[in-house]
C-alpha cells in the first residue's frame, strides 16, 4: 500500500526534534518514501488525515521478557518447575509460543514497533520473530536472545536461563544459542532484588568473571553483543571487565566504572519500571518484605544514579520496562519513558528521542528504524495530544504502523488493579 499522512504535527524522533507543520509523510510498501510538503502531488497515496495528531516514530521496548504478562501473583510460583513442565511436549511448546507471541501484539498495539528480548523459553523469541517477518504474525520487530547463560544458583537459572558449572560450559551455552541464530546473548551475572539473601546486598555477583570472559569472547567470536542482567556495582565492574556491551538494569558506578564503560564502549539500559513497585509502593500493595522492599529501593535508585551518571559522561542510555516482572506489563513502555523523564531529570524531548532513534541507535538498527526519515521503515505511531507537552499522550495511541501495515484505533486489554497502583507515580 502507498500512504501519504497528512494534516499533523510531525516528531521525527532526532535529539533536537521540534514539532513539524505542513508536510506529507509518504509511505510505499514497507519504507518512509519521502517527507515532502503537504502541496506537493499526493496522486496514487491513500490519504491518511491526521486531523492535527501528532506522528512519531514507534517506541523501543528494549528489555522485554515475554514469557509472562506481568500480572501480579498472590502468592510465589516456582518458575522452574513451571517452565519443565510448559516444555516437556510439543503441545505445551506450541501454546508457550502462542502466549509469547500474543504479548508481543500487545506491545505492538499499545505504540512498540520493535522489542528486544532478554531472556525467553527455549527457542520461542527466535520463532516468533521470523514469524512476524514472514507475516505469519502480527507484531513488532523483534531482536531476539532466547535463553540466557546463568550459573546455579543465579538469576533465572534452569527457567529462563541455563546454568553454566565452569567457563567451558559457559562458552558451550553461547555456541548453543547461537544455533538458532539470535541477535544477541543475554548473560545473568548477579542476583537481583527476589534472590538477595541480605538486607543491603541485592544483586550480588553469581557469575565469576572468568565465566563471563568465556561467554562474552564466544559470543563476540560469532559476532554477537552481549547483554548482562546487572545490579550492583561489583557486577557492573566485572561485567565491563569482562566483555559485555549492554548493562542492563545497572548500579552506582564509580570513576572506574565510568572509565570501563568508555573503554569498552558499551551502555547502559534503564529499567525503572520494575524497580518502581519494589521501592515505592506500599507494602500492604507489593505484598512483598521489609528486605525486598530495602533491597527494592537500592536497585531503583542504583539505576537512577548509574542512568544520570552515564548521561553525564557521554555513555549511550537506552530505556527498557523489564515486562514481565510484577505490574510490568507489555503495554507501559510509555510509563517508563515517563519514568526516566521524571527520575532522571531529562526533559520530555530527549525522553522521547530516547525511545525512539537513540534506542536503535544502541541496538545498531537505527539505519533501519528510530526515526521519521526518507528510506527508513514505515514503523510510526499517532497520538491526539503532544508527547513534548507531557508523555503521558503516549498512552493510548490512535494508529500504530509497523514495516508500512497500517492498524487504525489499535486496543489492548488493560489490567484496571495495576492501572490504579501504577497512575499514583506518574
Amino acid at each position: 500500500m502507498k500512504y501519504a499522512f497528512v494534516n499533523g504535527t510531525v516528531l521525527d524522533g532526532t535529539l533536537d526534534m521540534e514539532p513539524k507543520t505542513g508536510l506529507a509523510v509518504l509511505v510505499d510498501g514497507e519504507k518512509i518514501e519521502a517527507v515532502v510538503p503537504a502541496s506537493a502531488d499526493l496522486s496514487g497515496y491513500e490519504i491518511i488525515d491526521l486531523g492535527g495528531k501528532y506522528l512519531m516514530p514507534g517506541l523501543i521496548n528494549m528489555h522485554v521478557h515475554l514469557p509472562s504478562s506481568g500480572k501480579p501473583s498472590k502468592k510465589k510460583s516456582d518458575p522452574v518447575k513451571l517452565v519443565k513442565i510448559l516444555t516437556s511436549n510439543a503441545l505445551f511448546r506450541m501454546i508457550v509460543r502462542a502466549v509469547c507471541e500474543s504479548y508481543a501484539k500487545t506491545q505492538l498495539m499499545s505504540g512498540v514497533t520493535t522489542i528486544r528480548t532478554v531472556g525467553g523459553v527455549i527457542n520461542c523469541d527466535t520463532e516468533i520473530r521470523d514469524r512476524i517477518k514472514s507475516g505469519k504474525a502480527i507484531g513488532p520487530r523483534i531482536l531476539a536472545s532466547n535463553m540466557a547463560v546463568s550459573v546455579p544458583g543465579g538469576h533465572m537459572a534452569y527457567s529462563l536461563a541455563y546454568a553454566a558449572e565452569s567457563p567451558e560450559e559457559a562458552r558451550n551455552y553461547v555456541a548453543k544459542i547461537a544455533e538458532d541464530n539470535p541477535d544477541i546473548i543475554k548473560l545473568m551475572i548477579t542476583g537481583g532484588v527476589l534472590d538477595a539473601k541480605v538486607k543491603g546486598e541485592p544483586g550480588v555477583l553469581k557469575m565469576p568473571p572468568e565465566y563471563v570472559k568465556a561467554a562474552c569472547d564466544e559470543a563476540h567470536k560469532r559476532g554477537f553483543r552481549v547483554a548482562a542482567h546487572v545490579e550492583s556495582p561489583e557486577g557492573v565492574r566485572v561485567a565491563l571487565e569482562n566483555g559485555v556491551d549492554s548493562i542492563e538494569h545497572g548500579a552506582k558506578p564509580d570513576e572506574h566504572i565510568i572509565s570501563l564503560f568508555k573503554e569498552r564502549g558499551a551502555c547502559q539500559i534503564t529499567t525503572l519500571s520494575p524497580a518502581l513497585p519494589f521501592a515505592l509502593f506500599d507494602r500492604e500493595v507489593s505484598k512483598i518484605s521489609e528486605m525486598e522492599q530495602y533491597n527494592g529501593t537500592v536497585v531503583f535508585e542504583g539505576i537512577i544514579a548509574c542512568a544520570k551518571a552515564c548521561l553525564e559522561n557521554g555513555i549511550p542510555v537506552g530505556l527498557g520496562t523489564d515486562t514481565g516482572c510484577p505490574y510490568i506489563t507489555h503495554y507501559d513502555m510509555w510509563r517508563e519513558v515517563n519514568y526516566f523523564h521524571k527520575f532522571c531529570g531529562v526533559s520530555n524531548s530527549f525522553a522521547l528521542y530516547s525511545a525512539t532513534l537513540r534506542n536503535a541507535e544502541i541496538a545498531g538498527i537505527s539505519d533501519i528504524t528510530g526515526s521519521v526519515e526518507a528510506g527508513k521503515c514505515a514503523d510510526l505511531i499517532v497520538t491526539e495530544k503532544n508527547p513534548l507537552e507531557n508523555l503521558c499522550a503516549l498512552r493510548n495511541v490512535k494508529m500504530v504502523m509497523a514495516n508500512g501495515r497500517l492498524i487504525k484505533n489499535p486496543k489492548v486489554k488493560k489490567m484496571p488493579d495495576v492501572e490504579r497502583e501504577l497512575d499514583k507515580f506518574i
